[in-house]
């Protein structure tokens, strides 16, 4: 099936999709101030770089879009036009994904991951998704 699209179009679409402050992430972060959480952003020092690093409870959060990371769920879905690129850089984000948890556990934080999905069900729950986790290692999550 050919790219409806033409590719200059294509590639202007491609360079609005966001890494960071993503309206998943956006609420996710507005939830956690509302409620008195204090956290840093992409902090650097941190293996992936975590969208939300939680200090006081040595937490880090990543909110994950479905696509991106190859989340088995209604939202995402493989293109029908260059699968095997689209396979692949998936299959390389989601090995990125699980290095970067192993190397944060490692080094003694909880990881929490939040998938965009998640995010669209629970509106304002939030919150449920992310309390039972905090300070809690949940290295079965690899």
């Amino acid at each position: 099936m050919a790219d409806v699209h033409s590719p200059a179009v294509r590639s202007k679409n491609m360079r609005a999709i966001r890494s960071k402050n993503t309206k998943p992430e956006l609420l996710v972060r507005k939830s956690l101030h509302a409620a008195g959480f204090r956290y840093r952003l992409h902090d650097k020092r941190l293996p992936g770089k975590p969208d939300i690093v939680l200090p006081k409870y040595r937490t880090v959060i990543f909110v994950h879009g479905c696509f991106w990371h190859g989340h088995d769920c209604k939202f995402f879905k493989l293109p029908q036009t260059r699968t095997k690129f689209w396979q692949e850089k998936i299959e390389t984000n989601q090995a990125r994904d699980r290095e970067h948890i192993a190397q944060l556990i490692q080094l003694g934080w909880s990881v929490i991951v939040v998938w965009e999905c998640e995010v669209k069900a629970c509106g304002q729950g939030i919150l449920d998704l992310i309390r039972p986790s905090l300070g809690k290692s949940n290295s079965d999550k690899i």
